[in-house]
C-alpha cells in the first residue's frame, strides 16, 4: 500500500483524538481491478480500474458519523473530512434520545499477506476466458455464450483511536459464465460462477473453469427437451450449489443482528426469529455457522472493518438458534462478543454486518443413500433467483434444473423449476445432510442504503427436506 495513504489515515486518527471524539477509525484502501467480457467469441471490452481512498468513521456525543475521501493528497483534506464528520455527529446528536456504547476490542498491530500460488494477470485471464467461451459456443444448440473473468488486487489498512494498526493484502480471482440454448421456440440458460481468494489457481486448478463451461453448456442444451414439473409438496434433495443460496437468503441474512433489531426494516427487511435465541427453529439435523477463517473462500479475512479478529460463529446448533452475527454495537445489545462480520464494500461506505462464509454444517449421509430413500421427490440443482419476504419467513428460490426422483431413482430432467417453503416448516423437515460439503462464491449480495454489493462465500452439503415444487412456465 502507498505509504502516503497510510500516513494520512494515521493523521486522521491523531486529529480526531485532538478534537475530542469518543472513538474514530480510518480505513485506507487500494484496489486494482481488471476484467474481460467475451460474448460469442468476441471480446466486448477489457477494463482496468484503480481506486484508492480513506473512509473515516467516528463517534461524537454518542452519535456515529461517516465520511470518505477518494485519492486524498494532503493532511488539510483529511482535517476537513474529520471536521465535517464531527459536525454531522453533533447535529444529529441533538435529537437522538438513545446513546450507545461499543463492545471492547483488543489492540492489534499486524500486517497480513494472503497467499496466491499464481499471481493473477490479464494475459492468462484472457486466455482462459476465450477457451471457456469457445467450449460453450461449440456445444450444439447454444446461441449465446458470455464469459466474464476478473480479478482484484486489494490492500486494506485499518487504524483506530484504540491503537490498532492492521494491514491486509489479498487477491480475488473469479469467472462468471452464462450459456444460452435455443430450439423450436424454447430458450434455456444456465450460469455458473467459479473463483475464490488467492491467485489464478482459484479457476485453473483441475481445469475448474473449463469443466464448468462444459457442464453449463451441456445442461442448457439438454434442458431444451426437459419436462415441466407439476406443482406438489414433496421430498426434495438439494445439491450444495442450491443450498448455498438457500443458506444465504433464509439463514444468513436473518442472522445479521442489525436486521434482527429492525434497523434495516425500511429497505432490506428483518428476521422472523427475533427474540428466539435459545429456542428450537429447526430439526436436530440443522447446524449453521459463519466462518471467515475458511481459506480461499471469497469470505476469508483475518480482521473485519472494525478491527475485530475473525472466528467461527455457531448460529444454529441441532436446530436451536444460538447467536446472530454481531458488530461492536449490537454485541453490547445482545451481551455477545462481536463476531468479525462488520464489512463495507470499500472505503466509500460505512461498514455493515455482513455474512463472511455462512454455511449449513456437513452431515454423514452419502448423497446416493439420501436419494434411495425417496419414493416420490425431486433432486434440486444449482441456484438461480430468490424471492423472500421481508422477514425471511416465506421463501421461493428457482433452480437451474431439477430431476424427478421415483422409488429411489433419478429419472426425468425438469426445467423452469421453483422451490417454495415456509422457513420454520422447512427447517423442521430437514432429516438428512450429506457428506459433500462445498463452498460456493457469491459475488453480488446487496445490503444497505446506499446499496452496498459484497462478495462472500456460502455453502453446505446436500440436504433433504420437504418443500413445494413447480415449474413456472
Amino acid at each position: 500500500m502507498d505509504t502516503q495513504l497510510v500516513d494520512l489515515a494515521d493523521y486522521a486518527i491523531r486529529f480526531a483524538i485532538d478534537s475530542g471524539v469518543q472513538y474514530c477509525d480510518a480505513r485506507a484502501e487500494e484496489q486494482e481491478r481488471k476484467s474481460i467480457l467475451i460474448e460469442n467469441g468476441e471480446t466486448e471490452h477489457v477494463r482496468s480500474i484503480n481506486d484508492s481512498g480513506i473512509g473515516i468513521r467516528l463517534v461524537k456525543d454518542g452519535t456515529w458519523s461517516f465520511r470518505s475521501i477518494t485519492n486524498p493528497k494532503s493532511k488539510e483534506q483529511i482535517k476537513e473530512t474529520v471536521e465535517e464528520c464531527i459536525k454531522n455527529s453533533i447535529y444529529y446528536a441533538k435529537n437522538k434520545k438513545d446513546k450507545f456504547s461499543i463492545y471492547p476490542n483488543s489492540i492489534v498491530k499486524k500486517s497480513i499477506d494472503y497467499p496466491a500460488l499464481q499471481k493473477p494477470n490479464l494475459e492468462e485471464l484472457t486466455k482462459i476466458g476465450i477457451e471457456c467461451n469457445n467450449i460453450i459456443s461449440n456445444t450444439p444448440k447454444i446461441i449465446k455464450s458470455i464469459v466474464n473473468p476478473w480479478y482484484t488486487n486489494n490492500s486494506k489498512y485499518f487504524t483506530s483511536t484504540e491503537g490498532s494498526e492492521i494491514l491486509q493484502s489479498f487477491s480475488d480471482v473469479v469467472i462468471d459464465m452464462v450459456s444460452t440454448a435455443h430450439e423450436s421456440g424454447l430458450t434455456q440458460s444456465v450460469n455458473i460462477t467459479e473463483g475464490g481468494r488467492g491467485g489464478m489457481e482459484q479457476i485453473t486448478k483441475n481445469n475448474k473453469a473449463q469443466n464448468s463451461a462444459k457442464n453449463i453448456a451441456k445442461k442448457a442444451s439438454e434442458l431444451l427437451v426437459a419436462k415441466a414439473a407439476k406443482e406438489e409438496k414433496a421430498t426434495v434433495v438439494m445439491n450444495p450449489d442450491f443450498v448455498s443460496l438457500l443458506t444465504h437468503e433464509i439463514l444468513g441474512h436473518p442472522s445479521e443482528a442489525d436486521r434482527v433489531l429492525g434497523k434495516e426494516m425500511a429497505w432490506a427487511g428483518g428476521a422472523w426469529w427475533k427474540g428466539k435465541i435459545g429456542e428450537k427453529i429447526g430439526s436436530d439435523e440443522l447446524n449453521v455457522f459463519d466462518d471467515p477463517t475458511i481459506k480461499e473462500s471469497l469470505g476469508w479475512y483475518h480482521f473485519d472493518d472494525e478491527g475485530v479478529e475473525t472466528k467461527k460463529t455457531t448460529l444454529v446448533e441441532n436446530g436451536v438458534l444460538k447467536n446472530h452475527m454481531q458488530n461492536r454495537e449490537t454485541g453490547q445489545v445482545f451481551n455477545s462478543a462481536p463476531t468479525g462480520n462488520m464489512r463495507a464494500t470499500n472505503y466509500r461506505f460505512m461498514p455493515l454486518i455482513r455474512m463472511a462464509c455462512t454455511c449449513i454444517g456437513n452431515g454423514d449421509w452419502n448423497v446416493n443413500e439420501m436419494i434411495k430413500e425417496v419414493k416420490n421427490g425431486y433432486l434440486i440443482s444449482n441456484m438461480k433467483i430468490p424471492s423472500i419476504d421481508m422477514k425471511r419467513y416465506n421463501w421461493s428460490i428457482s433452480c437451474q434444473y431439477a430431476q424427478k426422483i421415483e422409488n429411489g431413482e433419478v429419472t426425468d430432467l425438469l426445467r423452469d423449476v421453483i422451490v417454495m417453503g415456509i422457513a420454520p416448516e422447512f427447517f423442521e423437515s430437514i432429516d438428512a445432510c450429506g457428506n459433500d460439503f462445498t463452498i460456493r462464491p457469491i459475488t453480488n449480495c446487496g445490503k444497505g442504503d446506499p446499496m452496498q454489493s459484497m462478495i462472500m462465500g456460502n455453502g453446505g452439503p446436500s440436504i433433504r427436506g420437504v418443500a413445494t415444487v413447480k415449474s413456472v412456465n
